[in-house]
């Protein structure tokens, strides 16, 4: 589990490409204190294992499934990425909750200063801008951050000079693809209430007693609706 909060911009020094997978040796310094083989590092929001670990440099495998669901196949040796280990128990959670699993890739569509600040638009799919809500978070790359605007086709995250000096996020240029993930909160609610589910089609709630349908005996009513969060006290 991370927060989306970067601690390093690291640098990636070789990749060595299987068929299908890879391996990644990526150069950082402050993360490297206290990671250990096993330990989990978000790299471009992406959670990898450390298979390999020294005072300079970590290894981490990158399966097919990674592959196809990120960003991480259009890096080369010298491309800089966004660093977060895993949430310590003790600290502060200056984010918000994110798994490293990402949810699909956007495509940076624009950048516009705006004062102090940098507006970044991006585009992406439905599967996407559903679960986005206007002051929510999402994740660009392993950052968390606040969308400032959404429709039906992109969304807006407004960057501050803090942001922008510590992730990559603002080296990237029109048209590169960025890794987004979903608040996983809004994911579960949409999940449970029986809504539109990855692939588009409908997701089905089983969820024993508290499933109308199946309490009622009516297959037709899946999942859950408001009188029934009334019932079980809820609402």
């Amino acid at each position: 589990m991370f927060t989306g909060i970067i601690e390093e911009i690291g640098t990636i020094k070789r990749i060595a490409s299987g068929s299908k997978s890879a391996v990644l040796t990526i150069e950082a310094h402050d993360i490297l204190s206290d990671v250990k083989v096993g330990d989990s590092v978000a790299v471009n929001g992406v959670c990898l294992t450390a298979t390999s670990v020294s005072a300079s440099v970590f290894t981490a495998d990158v399966m097919a499934e990674t592959l196809r669901r990120s960003s991480l196949g259009s890096l080369r040796a010298g491309s800089r990425v966004n660093l977060e280990r895993a949430m310590a128990a003790g600290g502060r959670f200056g984010g918000h909750i994110v798994s490293g699993h990402i949810d699909g890739t956007g495509e940076i569509l624009d950048m516009t200063r705006e004062d102090n600040a940098v507006w970044v638009t991006v585009k992406a799919p439905d599967s996407i801008l559903r679960l986005i809500v206007e002051k929510g978070s999402i994740a660009i790359d392993g950052i968390s951050l606040t969308v400032a605007y959404v429709d039906s086709v992109l969304f807006k995250v407004s960057i501050i000079p803090h942001t922008a000096s510590e992730t990559t996020l603002l080296s990237k240029k029109r048209g590169d693809v960025v890794n987004l993930e979903n608040d996983i909160i809004g994911k579960y609610v949409e999940k449970l209430m029986g809504l539109s589910g990855n692939n588009g089609g409908s997701v089905k709630s089983d969820s024993g007693n508290l499933n109308r349908g199946a309490r009622d005996g009516d297959s037709k009513k899946q999942g859950f609706d408001m009188n029934l969060l009334i019932e079980n006290g809820f609402v």
